[in-house]
Order: C-alpha cells, then sequence, then structure tokens
C-alpha cells in the first residue's frame, strides 16, 4: 500500500470496473474525502456540517465584506454562521448561483456585454467512436478508471491550424473501463431499439466493441452563460441557476475534424464495422455528456471583465473566496480536475502567507 504525505495509508486498486463516477471502498483513489478529510477531521479547529446547505452569504452593510453564510439543515432550520473569511467551494456552477443569490458582483448582461457573474460558461465538446469485432475479448468490465492511453496530438496548439477554419483541438481517449451492466450496451448501426434482436446484439458486442472519444476545448462566446431563472425556484424559494448554452460553430468545426482523425483510425484497425458519434449543435441535457463544467465566476486582471482575482479573491467582496472550475475563463480539451487542484493550492498559499496578514485587502489591486 502507499502512504501518502498526510499518512493516510492508500489501498492498492483492484480493478475492480467501478472506478470513475463511483466512490473507492478501497481507498486507492486521490479524492479529497479519502487523502485529506481522514486528516482534517482530527484537527480541534475543523468541523463537518453534514446534510447541510448554505442559502447564501450574509454581507455587511455596503455589500462590501461578508460577514458569514445562512445555512440550513435537514430539519428545514435556518442557522447563521458568522465567518471573518468565507470560502465558496461548491462546484463551479452552484459557486456562481451563490454568488448570484447574494449579490456578490454584477450577474451578466449578454445584452450589454456588462457584468461579471455567469460569464463565459463553457463545457466539454466530446464526440465517440465504436469499432465492432468478431475476434477480440476486451473484457470492458475491469478496470481502473485512470487507465488507459490518450492521442494529444491533435489537442490545443499541437497542430498547424494555418489552413484551418477554427481554434482549439481535442484529446483523442481509449478508455477501457466503464463496462458495467445496464450502462454499458454497445451494438451495431441499426439493430432494434428492443426485443430478442436487441438482447441477442448486446450479448455479441459486449466484449468485443471498442470505443474511444474525443474531449475537445470549449470556447466562451458572449452568448453562452448563467443567471438566475426568473419563473422557476428551488425548495427554499430561491430562483433555480438558468443555463443558456449551445456548441459554438467554431467547436462544431473543431470536433468534426478530429472525429475525421477519430475515423480513420477505425478504418485502420479492421473491425467489421464502426460507428461514428459526431458533435452536432442543438445541446440537449438528457443525455449525460461531461462534468466538465467551467466559468461562470473566471478569474483575470480586470474587474469589469472578471469575477475574481487571479488567487481567486472577489473583486467585489474581498473576504470571499470562489475556488472551483468556476474561475476558468475557457475550457481545454483536457480534465479540468488537476488545474483545479492547482488554483485551490495557489488560492490557500495567498491566504496563508499573504491575505491573513491583512484581513479584508486585496491581494491584487485594480
Amino acid at each position: 500500500a502507499y502512504v501518502n504525505p498526510l499518512g493516510i495509508a492508500m489501498g492498492q486498486c483492484t480493478y475492480c470496473g467501478f472506478c470513475e463516477r463511483f466512490g473507492c471502498a478501497n481507498y486507492s483513489k486521490s479524492s479529497a474525502q479519502t487523502t485529506v478529510l481522514p486528516v482534517l477531521m482530527k484537527k480541534s479547529n475543523f468541523e463537518v456540517r453534514t446534510d447541510s446547505e448554505v442559502l447564501h452569504v450574509d454581507l455587511a452593510p455596503g455589500g462590501k465584506s461578508a460577514r458569514g453564510v445562512t445555512y440550513v439543515d435537514t430539519s428545514g432550520e435556518e442557522y447563521f454562521q458568522p465567518a471573518d473569511l468565507v470560502l465558496l467551494c461548491a462546484y463551479g456552477l452552484h459557486n456562481a448561483r451563490l454568488m448570484m443569490l447574494s449579490g456578490i458582483g454584477k450577474i451578466y448582461d449578454p445584452g450589454s456585454g456588462e457584468g461579471t457573474v455567469g460569464r463565459n460558461y463553457c463545457y466539454q465538446t466530446n464526440a465517440g467512436v465504436q469499432v465492432f469485432f468478431d475476434d477480440k475479448n476486451f473484457n470492458p468490465f475491469i478496470a481502473a478508471g485512470a487507465l488507459g492511453q490518450t492521442i494529444d496530438d491533435y489537442n490545443g496548439d499541437a497542430f498547424d491550424h494555418g489552413a484551418l477554419d477554427f481554434v482549439g483541438g481535442a484529446g483523442i481517449n481509449c478508455i477501457p473501463t466503464n463496462g458495467r451492466p445496464i450502462g454499458t450496451r454497445p451494438t451495431l448501426p441499426g439493430t432494434p431499439k428492443w426485443g430478442s434482436a436487441w438482447k441477442k446484439a448486446t450479448v455479441e458486442g459486449y466484449k468485443s466493441t471498442l470505443g474511444y472519444s474525443s474531449q475537445g476545448s470549449s470556447y466562451a462566446t458572449r452568448n453562452n452563460y448563467l443567471d438566475l431563472d426568473p419563473t422557476y425556484k428551488d425548495r427554499f424559494g430561491r430562483p433555480l441557476m438558468r443555463m443558456t448554452f449551445d456548441f459554438p460553430d467554431n467547436d462544431i468545426r473543431m470536433s468534426n475534424y478530429v472525429c475525421d482523425r477519430m475515423e480513420e483510425i477505425a478504418k485502420a484497425l479492421g473491425g467489421k464495422q464502426y460507428a461514428v458519434s459526431r458533435r452536432k449543435k442543438g445541446w440537449d441535457s438528457v443525455p449525460y455528456q461531461s462534468t466538465h463544467n467551467t466559468g461562470g465566476a473566471i478569474m483575470g486582471t480586470d474587474p469589469k471583465k472578471s469575477a475574481v482575482n487571479t488567487f481567486l479573491q472577489s473583486w467585489d467582496v474581498p473576504n470571499v473566496f470562489v475556488i472551483g472550475a468556476s474561475a476558468f475563463p475557457q475550457n481545454a480539451g483536457k480534465n479540468p480536475t488537476g488545474t483545479v487542484g492547482a488554483l485551490a493550492f495557489r488560492a490557500a498559499d495567498a491566504i496563508r502567507n499573504q491575505y491573513l496578514r491583512n484581513p479584508g485587502a486585496p491581494l491584487v489591486q485594480a
């Protein structure tokens, strides 16, 4: 077993197949709840309040500093928690919503282009290929979530864009895990969607189908943004967050270019048949595609164009820091997790070594 720098023993991976999108009972994954939280729980100045949800950040008169948060637990009772320093770490989408509900920063208006909270919402431009074989066995039910291969030759600026009509790119990823019951049912194009023929096809295709996908960049546009819904509310009476999004033409052209490369790979693999799933305009929230939501409280050097500075400190309320992929001005063709971690470390370092020496002061002068 591996012991991490904080002294927590991590278990060896058993390649169970239930990895990505699942917790790990084996303590093999480097998720914060298994690698950091157990150490924090032992500290006298740390407390976890489970089954609780912050409703909003409470601001002092004038709205230039936070004095704590109001939260609710499963009893339905509201509590006020005083705080000299507030960190929003509630995932990118909810970070932006909490800022809007709390009156921290100006909500972005796509018509005028003014406002910073909710702007630059980006996603991930994905596409995929399935190659069907008769004589292969890929054992999709057993693997680790990080096991796989990536072709990065068409990601970012790794290739010549001179004669192309787009910017950005995508990685081509072959991740063998994800072959869990019910969720994985690869079938040949033209297979009926129900009945005995479908059942037979799922049995035949389960072990002998190779899937790979492209994970592409998503660039901000004026008309992709987050705001508060004028009609729908949550159970507490707060406006729901409203997402306005579709894939920009640039990103569709990029994805089609990378899809052409994936189709070339499919032909070279020599399977009996292949199917290409291209990204099209008209984003649909029903089928799961990605949890790489970014933007909404982006970092920058200009308070008129960004919600937080490069230390993730709010320009408008300096004792509030907003941690997460909400800070991304754009979204690259990569998983955001590593960058989120790096930004969190950078913010923590700045809070400890700069902010706490002069609490309430901005770390960057506008």
